[in-house]
This record gives structure tokens, C-alpha cells and sequence, in this order.
């Protein structure tokens, strides 16, 4: 609370009338603030009216209680000054709060800021809905998430309110959704007539006429292509219309108009829309809402969660403070599914607190925590915000309270029951409540990210607008639209960065006048081979000609046919896929079925083998699976034994499908695996690398291989690290793209590796050449160059301002370091191991047996002559956890008797047999002959290397 609040609180609760008045310095000592603040406080609130002073030596001063009509922001102030917060005295009740009981019923005063910030807003809005006879048509401005579907919503409750509507009904209608199709779009408007499109059967009203006597919200109405936009304003002046089909506007409806945009609509609207309306309404982004208002925002939408959930929601100042600085570029919104993803993480740490949920610092992800320390970059908002708070904030749910729910930003389910459900399930399958956790988190952050993408579609845009001018890419989409329409030309979401780069990047030198682009033998044979390409570009420069009115040379247009063959190749849209083969006569399946249940994902399918199937039965019957859950960007395939991890080259081989292999596989296993490639951008390298760092350095070829390539790397390897950004033409766009890609790295403090831009046209070789004499770590830009790099587009990178690129970065250097440390040194640890078998099994009880297994392999080490390096123990823990999970679930392996008969003549067979002893007298479970067979395997493959 401020002073001011804590003064009126204070006089509030201690209010005996005139004759119990308090002198200041009571008031100064009962709440332990200088008394000269006290003085100036108390005098300010006696000016106001809210406060009485008695005359004399000393002054005393008590609370007006006569129901005089406070000042509105006063009024706001005070009502909301101990809502939510945790404080046992409180001025509800008392008389001080007597004439906020006969407010007016104002739609507008439950809107945070309605009385500061929106104070001009919200008197625009109550004019144009007010203004005789049918009110003024208005547009309403603001950045993505800053409200303005809030608002429009206000507006026509505040229209309901004020009787001034002849229907109760509020249609909104994204033009967005419709962007890309005209007509469509129209019909949706406006209606359409029997036979004016292919499947038109019958006459059908649009939603104008669904308005009638109510409200339309036209959202994104930039989107409305100019013809919808010409037809809008027709209908403003004389309040007809015709539908799609029709040559005569014969259809009349009253419709209060409302539209919203986050674009500056000079440059995005045509003028003559823009001049009929007159009412524009410009929303202040978050950052710029005062520090009362961010708190209160803040708790309306922690109410919303409160409301849901049904119980109290208890958090501390820091977690306030990090939730408001974790807004950095979706306002309202973006506080909106940042508070919904902590909500829901409180939720699942507090299922059996059948009162209250809490909302831990700790507990918060990285980029929430982020936000305390973004805050606290700016002293001054840092110091207002603190004023206003106390220690601790209690939520609880108040149904009364008018808060609007259903805005662009509501989930369209309810969280709670997912977690609910599926915190269930995942018990029933005996996961630990950390596994249970960790796995339903992650699928939170699936749901939110799923339903907040197009949010960042906007952002991507906005992005783009800081390097490439607003005309040109009103002229990329106008020749989008053209070859979608005319050409039968797949311009996906991409076409739009990679054209308007490519466009300004000529543009700006002819317009400069600096010498053209010669055109090189390369170029010229690479075209020849598509004719088709080269046709559409030479109409594309004759669009291009016509905006600009000058001639566009012809070497353009060979540059642009190849940036039309990149763009045309279709792209690893698929996720990767997952097989799960094991031993059993359902052992995948199961296991499988459990995470397709739990996660609800496609990309999985299973091979279960029986124990009497031959390896070439199972490698066909393995490689069916592979073609069909294949979706073009490779196959994870994961199996219960190290001998199947052979597979991957021959299935490769066999399908044509890139397949990668990791072994001792486990429910927990598949469940990671199925989080990693959730996301439709997952690559399979990077999927396998993470999870083989999750597998906890199981063996297989692959890993003994790739291990020993970056012990190399990091050992050896003192190339200049660079990342490559794939452009057009290397030179205009390509600028444009490594100034973006610098920003980044600079801003993350990442100073020793350089981007080097390269041309679409000779990607291969000038790859192939850099890659001599530097270090390839990433690849960003217009196409994938498809190198054993991890990838991201230029769409994502401007989506989310270089975010993933960082964490790709940040992580791939991790796993190195991580790996090539872990083998030498001498931090291995029972906790560690521990920690290992908590990530991989879903059975056993890790704190149980890892003791046990950490002595299993004390007892081995002390009896053979070789020394076991850590990582060799790590894989025999977990090779050993796995036997163990298989003898609990009698899935165990099985091998032929002739190799059980030459095990035995090994010299390490009696002494495993020795050591199983160990397992058998403190687990009461017998390892059979088959797993000491395969445990001798693995100390002989080891030995094989040292």
C-alpha cells in the first residue's frame, strides 16, 4: 500500500468518531512512518474532503463518515487498495466506504486505469457510443495483448447498460482468419446468395445481418483486403449492403461498428476507411500503465485463476515483482499466459491443498524469474511498484466481481482439469511426484505456446517492419496473393520474409544507384533448369515495375526464380517420429499406448518381438513401423537392448529414412521423447542429442562414436565458431539479416562467434568452403541448408527475437563441456547416479537401490585389473536398474544357449555372478543367466575400447 493508503487504513480501523481523533504523531507511531509525511498526508486528505480536522493544541484528525462524494480516482484508489493483499485489518465495512455502495452501475470503472491512463479512452468510448441517433463508428489502436478486445467487449457492455441498443448481441468477427481468401472473407461479412461461389446451395446472412440492433467487433481489420474495406465503408454511410453474388445493395442493417488494429492505420488502411471514422482510441502499451495500475492488472487476472480453481492463491513480493518484469513484448496478454503457466504450476505443487495454492519464487521458470531482475533495471518503476506492496499477496476467488473472461486470450478449455486428469494417470503408472511434475509442465508450456503462436505470427511482423519498409511488404503480400491465386504457387507463411528482404534489398540499390548484379554462369545454368520458376519471376518484376514505375533489370529476375525454388521446396513439416520396439509379446506396446494416452500426441508407434523372432524378421518388421509413422523428419527409434542399436544404418539403408537409436528404453524415456518432439520444429539430431544426455550414457555405436568426435572437437578444434545466414543473394538481405543476427548474440553477451551471411544460389559450395576453416554451430535464414547444425528460420528467428537460436547455442556448448568433463573427472557421486535412475525409471525406487548398485560396482572394480571410468559406471548402474525394472515387469531378455554356454568359460562370469549375489540378498531379486550374459557383454565391449 501507499503511505496515503496506510493512513486512511489505519484511521479506518481504529474510527471511534470525533471524540476517539487521533493526533499525528499517533498515526506516525502506529505505523511507523516519519510524522512529518504523516502532517502533509493528513492535511492533503482534509483538503479532499475524506478526512476531518479538529482545531486546537494538538490537532486530531478522523474520517469522514458524512457519505460525501469522493473524487473518482480517490474512489478507485481506495476500493482497490486491500484486495487481494494479505492483511488482517481492512476498510471493508467500515463507513469510509459507505458511498461507494451508490455508484452509478459505470461498466467502465471495473476497467483497471479507467480513472488514469484510459481516463481520455474510456470518455472517446462512452461519446461514440452515446452520439445521437446511432452513435460513431470506432476504431480502437493498440499493440498485441494490450487490451483491445477488453475494451470493445467493455464498450458493448456499457452499450447493454446504457439501454442503447435494440438486440443484446456482440459478434466479433478476426479478419485475419480470412486474410488469405477475399472471398471467403466477404461471404463471411456480408452473406452470400444461392450459386455465387462453387458450393453456394443456398442464400445464406453474414454476420452484419447477425448484428442487426447490436454490436460488431471487427478485429486485425488491416487484414480486410481493400475491396472488404471499400464495401465497410459503403455500409457506414448509408447503412445498406449487398451480399456476395448480388448486383444491388438492397440489404439494410443498424450495427454499432467497432474495429481494432495493431497497425498504424495511415499506412495500413485505405484513407478513405480511415475518414469514416471518426472516433480512434489509441490503448497504452503495459509498460507504459502506471505501477498502481500494473498491480491491479495483476490481480483482476490472478482473481480469473482464483475463480477457476476455487481456492486462495498466496504469493510473495518477489513473485509479484518477477510476474509484472516478465512483461517484455505482449502486454496484458503476455501477462496473461505468464500468470496462467504459474497458476497452473501452483496448482500442480498444491494438489492436495484443498484451500489455497502458493505461487513460489523458486519454483517459477527461467524466464518468469527473468523478470525480477528486468524490473529491477528500472530503478524508479522498481520503487513505485514497491511501494504499493506488502510482503505477502493472498488472491481469493470473488465471483462477483466483474472482470470479462472470454477475450483472445482465454483458453478455450479448462486448464485445471487436464493437470487434474492427467496428474492421475500419471500416478496410476507409478511416477513420483517430481516425474509427475516435470513431464506435465512441460506439457503445459505445449498448450499455452500451441494457443499463444499467433501472437507471435504478429510479433514476427512487427519485427520485420523494423528492417524492411511497410510499402514493400504491402507489395510482398500483393504478390503473394497473386501467385496463390493466379500461378497455383505455394507462397507459404516464409515467402512473405524471405520476398519483402529480397525485394528491399534491390530496391534500395537501384534506388541508390550503385551497380547492378552481374549474373554468373552458376546462376544462369541453375535456372535453365527451372523454366517454370523463371516465367513467374519475370511477372513478379512486372509487378514490381508498376509499384515502383522503373525498369527492374533482368539479372533480378534470374536471382528471383532461384529465391522462388527455395522457397517452393516443401519443408520438414512432419514431427519427428518415434518407434518403440522391446522384447515381449507387448512390452512396446504398452508402454507406448501409456504416453499416447498421457501426452496425446501421433508421432508414436511400437514393435513388440517376441522372444523366439530372428533379428531379420525383427529389423522388416521394425522398418514398416519407421515408413509409417514417418513424417519427413526422421525416426527416433528406441529399444530395450544394446544389440538392436545396430539398427539405425541398416533401417537407414532400408528406408531411406534418417534413423537414430538409443537403447534401455523405459516409459520415462518415451514420455521424454514424445515432450522433445512434440513441437513441430524439433529436428531429429537435436531431439536424439537431448535425450541421450537424458539417457545417462547408455552405449550404443552411435553415442561411443559421436562422444569420441567431440572430445575431439573440444580437445582440437580451435576454428572460429560461426553461424550461417542463408540469403537471396548474400549481399542487400543478407546485410539486413547478420546486423539482426549481431544485435543478438551482443545482446546476449556472446562475443566469440561470427555470422557469416552466404547466397541460396551457391549455398552448397560456399558452405562446404566455410566449413574448411571455421566452425558451423548453427544456420538461421530463408531455406535449411540441411547440415548437421541445428536450424532456424527467419520466420522463428523474428518471431521470437533470437530466443531459440540462444538456447540452441547455449545448450549444444553445455552437452559438449558436460560430456567431455563427466569422463575424467572425480565428482561422480551415489546422488548423481541417483539422479540419473529418478530421470530414466518408472518402476524402482531409485533411493532404494542406488546404494546398492553403487556397491555392486565397488565389488567389481576391486576384482578385476582394469580401472571402470565413470562413465562406464554410470552405464553399468543403469544397465543394472534396467534388469532389475525387467524382472519386476517379467519382461526379461533372453539369448541362445550356445552363447550361454561360452559365457560361461569368460573370466568375468563367476565374478558377476559374485556381485549379482548382492542384488539377490538385499533386493530379494535373482538376475537369471540371460542378464549376467548381457552384463558380461557390457564389460567386454568396454574393454574392447580402453
Amino acid at each position: 500500500m501507499t503511505r496515503r493508503e496506510k493512513i486512511i487504513d489505519y484511521l479506518a480501523s481504529h474510527d471511534t468518531g470525533m471524540l476517539g481523533a487521533h493526533t499525528t504523531s499517533e498515526v506516525a507511531t502506529g505505523l511507523g512512518i516519519f510524522r512529518s509525511n504523516v502532517s502533509k498526508e493528513l492535511n492533503q486528505l482534509v483538503r479532499e474532503g475524506l478526512v476531518n480536522k479538529q482545531n486546537g493544541r494538538p490537532v486530531r484528525y478522523w474520517l469522514n463518515t458524512t457519505g460525501i462524494q469522493l473524487d473518482p480516482i480517490e474512489e478507485e484508489k481506495i476500493k482497490s487498495t486491500k484486495v487481494g493483499f494479505a492483511a488482517d485489518k481492512s476498510i471493508e465495512g467500515k463507513k469510509v466506504l459507505n458511498p461507494f455502495s451508490k455508484r452509478n452501475g459505470n461498466t467502465f470503472d471495473s476497467m483497471v486505469g479507467s480513472y488514469d491512463s484510459l481516463k481520455n479512452q474510456v470518455e472517446q468510448a462512452k461519446a461514440a457510443l452515446l452520439y445521437p441517433p446511432h452513435g460513431l463508428n470506432t476504431l480502437i489502436i493498440g499493440p498485441t495483448g494490450s487490451g483491445k478486445t477488453y475494451f470493445a467487449n467493455t464498450m458493448y457492455r456499457f452499450a447493454v447498460d446504457s439501454d442503447i441498443l435494440t438486440k443484446k448481441q456482440f459478434i466479433t468477427f478476426n479478419c485475419a482468419d480470412y486474410a488469405h481468401n477475399p472471398q471467403l472473407l466477404m461471404s463471411h461479412l456480408f452473406g452470400y446468395v444461392k450459386g455465387a461461389f462453387t458450393g453456394a446451395n443456398e442464400d445464406n446472412d453474414g454476420l452484419i445481418q447477425q448484428a442487426e440492433g447490436g454490436m460488431l467487433f471487427l478485429d486485425e481489420v488491416h487484414r480486410l483486403p481493400p475491396e472488404g474495406q471499400e464495401m465497410i465503408f459503403y455500409f457506414m454511410d448509408h447503412g445498406i449492403y449487398s451480399r456476395l453474388g448480388e448486383t444491388t445493395k438492397v440489404h439494410h442493417a443498424d450495427v454499432r461498428l467497432v474495429c481494432a488494429t495493431t497497425e498504424n492505420p495511415e499506412s495500413s488502411l485505405l484513407q478513405t476507411f480511415v475518414r469514416r471514422i471518426p472516433i480512434i482510441i489509441q490503448l497504452p502499451a503495459f509498460q507504459q500503465r502506471t505501477a498502481h495500475e500494473k498491480i491491479q492488472l495483476l490481480e483482476q487476472l490472478l482473481t480469473l485463476e482464483a475463480n477457476r480453481i476455487q481456492k486462495n492463491i498466496c504469493l510473495n513480493e518477489d513473485v509479484v515483482q518477477a510476474l509484472i518484469g516478465s512483461v517484455t513484448y505482449g502486454n496484458v496478454g503476455q501477462l496473461k499466459s505468464n500468470v496462467q503457466l504459474v497458476c497452473a504450476q501452483g496448482f500442480l505443487n498444491s494438489m492436495q491443498d484443498r484451500n489455497e495454492i502458493r505461487l513460489q519464487f523458486e519454483q517459477l521458470p527461467p524466464n518468469i524469474k527473468d523478470g525480477l531482475s528486468h524490473l529491477a533495471g528500472n530503478r524508479h518503476e522498481l520503487g513505485e511498484i514497491t511501494k504499493l506492496l506488502e510482503a505477502k499477496m493472498i488472491i481469493k476467488p470473488a465471483a462477483q466481481k466483474r472482470y470479462a473472461e472470454v477475450d483472445s486470450y482465454e483458453l478455450p478449455y479448462n486448464l485445471y482439469e487436464i493437470i487434474g486428469d492427467k496428474a492421475a494417470l500419471l500416478k496410476d503408472e507409478g511416477l513420483d511426484k517430481a516425474a509427475i511434475n516435470n513431464f506435465i509442465m512441460t506439457d503445459i508450456n505445449l498448450h499455452l505456446k500451441s494457443f499463444y503462436s499467433r501472437g507471435k505470427l504478429d510479433r514476427a511482423e512487427n519485427k520485420l517492419n523494423e528492417i524492411v519498409d511497410q510499402d514493400i511488404i504491402i507489395l510482398t503480400k500483393k504478390i503473394q496473393k497473386f501467385l496463390v491465386e493466379e500461378e497455383a504457387y505455394p507462397a507459404r507463411a516464409n515467402f512473405i520474409y524471405a520476398m519483402s528482404l529480397h525485394i528491399s534489398s534491390f530496391v534500395k540499390r537501384i534506388q541508390s544507384g550503385k551497380p547492378l548484379r552481374q549474373i554468373s554462369n552458376d546462376l544462369t545454368s541453375m535456372v535453365h533448369d527451372y523454366p517454370d520458376e523463371l516465367e513467374v519471376a519475370q511477372k513478379v518484376k512486372e509487378i514490381i515495375e508498376e509499384s515502383y514505375q522503373f525498369p527492374i533489370p533482368e539479372s533480378e529476375v534470374y536471382y528471383m526464380a532461384i529465391l522462388l525454388v527455395s522457397l517452393k521446396s516443401e519443408p520438414k513439416a512432419g514431427k519427428v517420429g518415434i518407434v518403440v520396439a522391446a522384447h515381449g509379446k507387448s512390452t512396446a506396446s504398452s508402454m507406448a499406448q501409456v504416453v499416447t494416452q498421457l501426452l496425446s500426441v501421433d508421432n508414436i508407434t511400437s514393435f513388440d518381438m517376441p522372444l523366439e523372432m530372428s533379428p531379420k524378421v525383427a529389423l522388416d518388421g521394425i522398418a514398416v513401423q519407421v515408413k509409417k509413422i514417418n513424417q519427413g523428419n526422421g525416426v527416433l527409434l528406441l529399444v530395450d537392448m544394446g544389440s538392436l542399436s545396430t539398427f539405425s544404418t541398416k533401417l537407414t539403408e532400408k528406408t531411406q529414412v534418417e534413423v537414430r537409436t538409443i537403447d534401455m528404453v523405459t516409459t520415462a524415456m518415451i514420455l521424454e521423447a514424445a515432450r522433445k518432439t512434440a513441437l513441430i520444429d524439433s529436428d531429429l539430431l537435436t531431439v536424439y542429442r537431448e535425450l541421450r544426455e537424458f539417457a545417462g550414457y547408455s552405449r550404443t555405436t552411435e553415442k561411443i562414436t559421436e562422444k569420441k568426435e567431440q572430445d575431439a572437437i573440444m580437445d582440437n578444434d580451435k576454428r572460429q565458431k560461426v553461424i550461417i545466414a542463408v540469403c537471396s543473394t548474400g549481399e542487400g538481405t543478407a546485410k539486413k539479416i547478420k546486423e539482426l543476427l549481431d544485435k543478438i548474440l551482443i545482446d546476449n553477451f556472446i562475443d566469440d562467434i561470427k555470422v557469416v551471411p552466404i547466397s541460396v544460389v551457391r549455398m552448397k559450395q560456399e558452405v562446404q568452403e566455410i566449413k574448411k576453416n571455421q566452425r558451423v554451430v548453427a544456420a538461421t535464414g530463408i531455406v535449411d541448408p540441411e547440415i548437421s547444425v541445428p536450424f532456424v528460420s527467419l520466420e522463428k528467428l523474428l518471431q521470437d527475437g533470437g530466443e531459440s537460436l540462444i538456447s540452441l547455442i547455449e545448450n549444444m556448448e553445455l552437452t559438449i563441456n558436460q560430456n567431455v568433463d563427466f569422463e575424467y573427472s572425480d565428482s561422480l557421486t551415489e546422488e548423481m547416479a541417483q539422479k540419473y535412475l529418478e530421470q530414466y525409471f518408472t518402476f524402482i525406487n531409485p533411493k532404494k537401490i542406488t546404494g546398492i548398485l553403487w556397491k555392486y560396482c565397488d565389488f567389481i572394480d576391486s576384482r578385476i585389473q582394469k580401472k571402470l571410468t565413470n562413465a562406464f559406471k554410470i552405464s553399468l548402474i543403469m544397465h543394472l536398474a534396467g534388469a532389475i525394472e525387467r524382472s519386476l515387469t517379467s519382461s526379461e531378455m533372453t539369448t541362445s544357449t550356445v552363447e550361454l554356454e561360452s559365457v560361461k568359460k569368460d573370466a568375468l562370469y563367476s565374478v558377476v555372478q559374485q556381485a549379482n549375489r548382492i542384488v539377490q540378498e538385499t533386493l530379494n531379486i535373482e538376475l537369471d543367466e540371460n542378464e549376467v550374459y548381457y552384463i558380461v557383454q557390457l564389460f567386454n565391449t568396454e574393454f574392447q575400447k580402453i
